[in-house]
Order: C-alpha cells, then sequence, then structure tokens
C-alpha cells in the first residue's frame, strides 16, 4: 500500500485499524465455518486518478442472498453495504488495485453447529492485489480427484465459509502435483467449475458453460462474460459438459473476481488447442480488462468510482 494510505477494516459497527479487528477463538464462524462471504475487486486507473469497484451492487445483492439461504441474522441493504464499503476505502486512501473481503459471520461465543438464532456481524477487509492466478501464460491445470459437493449437501448458490474445505482439497491436490489448479466434476461426473472459479470452453467457434445445476456458484464474472460475448455476437450455449470435452476443446478460460480471466494451457497434461491464447478468450479478456479500468463508457453503470 502507498505511504499515504491506511490499513483499515470495517469491524463490529465501525471503521478501525485492521489489527484491531480481531475475533475470539470461541467465536460460532470460528469453530463451524458458519459464515458466507464475497470478493469484491477494485482497480485503480491512475490516468482518471480513481478506483473503480466492480459491480459493487451486484456483489452485495448475492452476499445478502446468500445469508437468507443459509439463515443468517442480518439486517443490513446492499445499498447499505455499498456506502460502507465507500467510506472504507476513501478513509483509507488506496490508490491502487484492491481486493475487498467482506464477510458476515456468527459472531457469538456459543457451541452448537447451527446458523438459526445466532448473533451476526459483518466485517470487511481490503488487500492490495493484481493478478491471483497467471492471466497470460496459461494455467496448467487437472480434473481433481475431489467432487465438487452438490446443492442438497451445501447450497452451492452461497459462498459459504466451510464449503471452502471442498476447494482447498482440490487446490492443494493440484498444486502438489505440479499443476495450477484444479477442475472439479460434480456428482454426475460433468464438468463443474474450478476450485474457485467458473469455467468456459470453446468448440468451433461456440462457448458452452456448465449450467447453475452443475453445483457452480453463479458468478459475478461469470454473469458479465455472458453479456461481454452477446456485445460481441460470440454464442455461448450454457449445458452439461463432458470431462472428455476438455481435452479436445480449442480454448479454455476461467473467470472470477480473483482469477479474472484466465486461459487455461493444458487439462491433465494435455494440450488444449494450440497451446496458445485462443482468438476468443483474447477479444474477451482484453474488453473485459478494459472495462474494469473504465476505459468503456458502454459499461460504466458497472464501475463504482470511489473518489
Amino acid at each position: 500500500m502507498s505511504a499515504e494510505s491506511k490499513d483499515l477494516s470495517y469491524f463490529e459497527g465501525k471503521i478501525v485499524p485492521s489489527s484491531d479487528a480481531k475475533i475470539s477463538i470461541q467465536t460460532h464462524a470460528f469453530q463451524y465455518g458458519t459464515a458466507v462471504f464475497g470478493g469484491i475487486r477494485g482497480y485503480y486507473n491512475s490516468k482518471k486518478n480513481n478506483l473503480f469497484v466492480f459491480r459493487l451492487l451486484d456483489h452485495y445483492k448475492r452476499l445478502v442472498n446468500s445469508t437468507k439461504i443459509m439463515q443468517l441474522q442480518f439486517d443490513k441493504t446492499p445499498e447499505q453495504l455499498v456506502e460502507i464499503t465507500l467510506q472504507l476505502l476513501k478513509e483509507s486512501n488506496l490508490k491502487e488495485n484492491v481486493y475487498l473481503r467482506p464477510i458476515v459471520y456468527t459472531s457469538a461465543l456459543q457451541l452448537s453447529p447451527r446458523f438459526h438464532d445466532v448473533k451476526t456481524d459483518i466485517a470487511i477487509y481490503v488487500l492490495k492485489l493484481n493478478d491471483y492466478l497467471d492471466t497470460q501464460n496459461g494455467l496448467k491445470t487437472m480434473v481433481s480427484t475431489w467432487t465438487r459437493f452438490s446443492d442438497n449437501q451445501i447450497p452451492t448458490l452461497s459462498k459459504v465459509s466451510g464449503g471452502y474445505v471442498n476447494s482447498a482439497l482440490a487446490k492443494s491436490e493440484a498444486v502438489q502435483n505440479g499443476m495450477d489448479e484444479a477442475i472439479f466434476l460434480d456428482a454426475r461426473g460433468l464438468v463443474s467449475e474450478g476450485s474457485a472459479e467458473n469455467i468456459f470452453i470453446v468448440r468451433d467457434g461456440v462457448i458452452y458453460t456448465p449450467t447453475i445445476p452443475s453445483s457452480i456458484l453463479e458468478g459475478i464474472t461469470r454473469r458479465t462474460l455472458l453479456k461481454i460475448a452477446e456485445d460481441l455476437k460470440i454464442k455461448v450455449v450454457e449445458r452439461d459438459i463432458a470431462r472428455s470435452e476438455l481435452y479436445i476443446s480449442d480454448e479454455i478460460f476461467f473467470s472470477g473476481t480473483g482469477v479474472q480471466v484466465a486461459w487455461v494451457k493444458e487439462v491433465d497434461r494435455r494440450i488444449i488447442g494450440n497451446g496458445q491464447m485462443g482468438p476468443i478468450t483474447k477479444q474477451i479478456q482484453s474488453l473485459f480488462f478494459n472495462i474494469v479500468r473504465g476505459e468503456e463508457d458502454q459499461y460504466k453503470n458497472w464501475l463504482t468510482p470511489v473518489y
């Protein structure tokens, strides 16, 4: 962070130094993973001297929906959360790319794993973050031996903290096998998503991506790319994808707040396409990065300026 910036967080109803934002080891969410969270990016444009937060209201609408799914007691609206976040960023005086992590958690100091009738709080912290995964050189991936959990086990439309044990197992397996990322199959053996990313494949000029019933998170960036593809007149089909289709795809790319838009070079030691970033991925990625940096007026409604 720059010399003029401050390391601040929103905690227990006020903005405080991040070093003061601490929870007890007895905290319910710490014991049981009973929390829901979001991931939000802000992109600094030095030419415009402003920090643009991408789809801020959409992220908070999904977070509030997550609290409803999980029966968390939470009374803040998405609009209120937007105002809190903007105040946090302004007071932090950040002038670089950032990542925001809002987390609604069961803050009571008590036992018994449940969601209902447990006191809840929200915390928001800010990190400096550029690329989470390499977006330019191609990712080596593997199909995980771990299965993506189904919606009847842990709701897949809610970003539930405890559910990310599943993601952590797959990610560790991939990295320990010399790969960058994992690809999950769902309980039916069909392609689901990455450990923390939605996935798209390209075959014969058409983009295919798994449907919501394939145990995927309904990604904000995924929704963004569907709109971008439509505007670029690229056909997109949401359908089931078989594992073997990954190997014969012309292009594969991931999307997500963390990963942004990153292309896949290899799946299970099979080179995808010609081993280079494909033309459709390149077109979508280029427009996406222009949009989030405030360079495309057509999409400025997706951006919330901080300053």
